[in-house]
């Protein structure tokens, strides 16, 4: 496998949606809890990155294996287009799993035994939406599981390997006993925070399957657009986005974000214009970038505004 196909087939320029929720986890604890473990960071980001190549290659492996036409898998699926073999990508997913759960283990080994649990059901998901007899992602609910996983919980595993000593949360192993304490209110920020991530990043997901809802059908793929229609597609679409720039005013208001954050509300302008232009085309190879371009105007100028707060200190 060469460097270019090992690209194609993990699709690292799709890794920016998982890029944004690091950087802005790293921001807020900076901001909330003044606190920054560089050690604990860059062993998080490596496995963070490691496991999102590896759930995207698995599901390209697995598109490959349950198509119904050989037209597909040559023309559709990377797989089939690299000429790779199935037992050369097999082997590279297993790699890149069993390097990104040794990085899992030894962070475990450095924070605590909380992040095994939490980094273990991101696994779960990761892995059960593009494998198993009925995968997440041929379901109606793979845009509520990769915003909810990414959008989600790399932000708070970013704050956590960073303060996991403020009271976040704990979980603790004692002969047959385990005891987990949440600080109920300190969760709530961290989501409040991370829905312009989570949101950004089902609609991500979304604008996918309202493009490809007529082909995913004949793939067996009965996605959430299939049970919306198209109307109410575009409405959740829309309203995802509505929802990202509210979140970011609620997070100024509740002094969890500082005020410098509102400047990201510039971003309505771009992203307007391109919600207007998904809204009478929804054709993969001509306006599904605009999801794209969203994500990235709306986390990046989130984490421009955040990063400034720093800078005038």
């Amino acid at each position: 496998m060469t460097i270019r196909s090992f690209l194609k087939l993990v699709e690292i320029q799709t890794k920016i949606a998982s890029v944004f929720p690091f950087f802005i986890g790293i921001l807020f604890v900076l901001y909330r809890y003044n606190a920054f473990h560089l050690k604990n960071t860059l062993i998080f980001f490596s496995s963070m990155l490691i496991f999102d190549l590896t759930t995207t290659a698995i599901n390209n492996y697995m598109d490959y294996r349950k198509a119904n036409s050989d037209e597909y898998r040559k023309e559709k699926n990377v797989i089939g287009q690299e000429g790779l073999k199935e037992s050369t990508v097999i082997a590279t997913i297993l790699t890149l799993f069993l390097i990104a759960t040794g990085l899992g283990v030894w962070l475990t080994i450095e924070t605590g035994l909380l992040v095994l649990l939490v980094g273990f059901i991101c696994f779960c998901i990761g892995i059960l939406y593009t494998f198993g007899p009925i995968p997440l992602s041929r379901m109606p609910l793979g845009e509520v599981f990769s915003g909810v996983t990414m959008g989600f919980g790399i932000v708070f595993l970013t704050v956590y390997v960073n303060a996991f000593d403020v009271g976040i949360a704990s979980l603790a192993w004692e002969k047959e006993m385990i005891f987990l304490q949440v600080n109920i209110i300190k969760i709530i920020e961290i989501i409040i925070v991370s829905l312009p991530c989570m949101f950004t990043i089902a609609n991500l997901m979304l604008a996918n399957n309202i493009c490809d809802v007529e082909e995913d059908i004949k793939n067996h793929r009965f996605t959430l657009p299939f049970y919306l229609g198209k109307k109410y597609s575009l409405w959740l679409y829309n309203g995802l986005y509505i929802g990202s720039f509210v979140a970011i005013l609620i997070s100024v208001f509740l002094h969890l974000l500082p005020a410098i954050a509102l400047l990201s509300l510039v971003a309505i302008l771009p992203v307007y214009k391109h919600i207007r232009i998904f809204n009478e085309l929804q054709v993969k190879s001509k306006t599904f970038s605009l999801a794209v371009k969203n994500l990235i105007i709306v986390n990046g100028f989130l984490v421009v505004s955040l990063a400034m707060s720093f800078m005038i200190r």
